[in-house]
């Protein structure tokens, strides 16, 4: 896999001076691509290990995201992306599938920012990541990422419902280990400190280093049944303070991943895509 350090560190580098974090600033006018994205077969293997993918054949659900995740960081390290890297917290993913894909396949990916809006704790924007196969969108996911500032208790910025979902049916627990942030950032490219070491992730507000929610999401998605079509969606509600013993719930098209104390670290939702919508 390409070194994504340098990337790192100018985002890093760059993040003291994005202060002025506003959701009705301008968004880049940038869509990047890249064609003929071949997949490292070791780092496939690797990462099916760690989230628990059963095989790499067809790809996991999640794994364009990682493939995507270069050219998301070459989007939000530009100086005209107004929110700053370091600290940006996953809050939500959806996942289209419109075929499955395979791991010699040669995809077409690209990545843009789609949208900025206020969140109850910060600003939040939507990424946009699709892939194509022989100029078909083939798979295509929409991520939220927040950047948490001050704000000024904007009515407009969306709060989670106070009751909070029911609980769902257990269906197993998982023991997440102290290293798990540097062992998915590393197999995944995504070494946010937030993940990485309690002393990094600190300074952002986190007692612990927390678990990536791609992680979290892809250790769900590879206990769904594998259809050819499908869509998943998944909210990141809370963060998951490493080490942790967490239970995996779920009944129908509903899971959710809380912890020991009954807190909700994550709701999702799986449908198969809709008869007669169109790939793209």
């Amino acid at each position: 896999m390409t070194s994504l350090v340098p990337l790192l560190a100018l985002g890093a580098l760059a993040s003291p001076f994005k202060r002025d974090v506003r959701a009705s600033a301008a968004l880049p006018d940038l869509a990047l691509t890249a064609g003929q994205v071949r997949v490292d077969h070791g780092q496939l293997a690797a990462y099916a290990r760690i989230c628990g993918f059963p095989c790499t054949d067809p790809l996991p659900l999640t794994y364009p995201h990682v493939l995507g995740f270069p050219l998301a960081l070459r989007v939000m390290t530009r100086r005209a992306f107004p929110l700053p890297l370091t600290g940006l917290v996953h809050t939500g993913i959806s996942i289209t599938r419109h075929r499955s894909l395979r791991p010699d396949d040669r995809l077409e990916l690209t990545v843009y920012a789609d949208e900025l809006r206020p969140h109850r704790r910060g600003t939040e924007v939507t990424m946009v990541t699709e892939a194509r196969l022989a100029g078909a969108l083939a798979w295509a996911s929409h991520s939220t990422y927040l950047a948490r500032h001050r704000t000024a208790g904007n009515s407009d910025a969306p709060r989670r419902p106070s009751s909070g979902p029911d609980a769902l049916p257990a269906v197993v627990s998982w023991d997440l280990p102290g290293n798990l942030g540097r062992r998915y950032g590393v197999t995944s490219g995504d070494l946010n400190p937030i993940h990485l070491h309690p002393l990094t992730a600190r300074p952002f507000g986190f007692p612990r280093a927390i678990a990536h929610g791609m992680w979290t999401f892809a250790r769900c998605a590879a206990r769904l049944d594998d259809a050819d079509a499908i869509h998943v969606r998944a909210d990141f509600r809370a963060p998951v303070l490493l080490p942790a013993t967490v239970t995996y719930a779920a009944a129908g098209d509903a899971f959710q991943v809380r912890g020991q104390d009954g807190r909700i670290h994550l709701t999702g939702t799986r449908s198969a895509r809709r008869p007669g919508s169109p790939p793209g």
